[in-house]
């Protein structure tokens, strides 16, 4: 994975990346995977599908994963979930960006819970991925491995959960039906999926 300095004159290269998009729609494929190129990325593996996304991570490692939250076989989500809980390293570490069309935050909570570093809400700019890329490249998130929860560290603090706070059995589901209220903006999203500072 690409480091970056908090050196606001440094530059980043993002060539060595190897990256996998990951989408149903051939045009948002064709997008995702255009948008990385011009950032400098020349090794990016496509999957239509969860299955051959599947594929692709069984055989070759990725820095970095665009994953649609709607497949036509399965749900991004699900795939991110799989990812995280499969024993294939070092993938299942690999920073994942969830990008949707529907930015409702049931959604954007069950992107945060599978294990996904950020939601992107579509139309996709240019500047929103490379801040979030940024943002994953320079580090900082540690791993968590817990009984109902895999993935990068949604608190604010490493001080684990508060006394008599227990965490829920259930992940929520991942299962999108109609929309019940309007999309979150990119701004609203980001404040969801941020890592924030409790007050107890």
């Amino acid at each position: 994975m690409v480091v970056v300095r908090d050196d606001p004159g440094s530059r980043i290269n993002l060539r060595t990346m190897k990256a996998l998009c990951v989408d149903s729609n051939a045009q948002g494929l064709e997008i995702m995977s255009q948008t990385l190129f011009g950032f400098g990325v020349e090794k990016i593996a496509r999957a239509t599908t969860g299955e051959e996304a599947k594929a692709i991570l069984s055989k070759q490692t990725v820095d970095l994963m665009l994953i649609d939250a709607t497949l036509s076989d399965m749900s991004g989500f699900d795939l991110v979930r799989w990812l995280r809980t499969i024993n294939l390293e070092p993938n299942r570490y690999t920073p994942v960006i969830a990008v949707t069309g529907h930015t409702l935050q049931s959604q954007i909570v069950s992107a945060r819970d599978c294990g996904a570093h950020f939601v992107v809400a579509k139309p996709m700019t240019p500047t929103i991925l490379m801040d979030r890329i940024l943002w994953v490249a320079r580090g900082g998130r540690m791993f968590v491995e817990a009984e109902n929860f895999i993935g990068p560290d949604r608190r604010f603090k490493h001080d684990g959960v508060p006394e008599g706070v227990g965490r829920r059995r259930e992940d929520l589901s991942s299962t999108v039906g109609k929309a019940t209220q309007p999309n979150l903006s990119q701004d609203e999203v980001n404040d969801v999926v941020k890592p924030q500072r409790a007050s107890l």
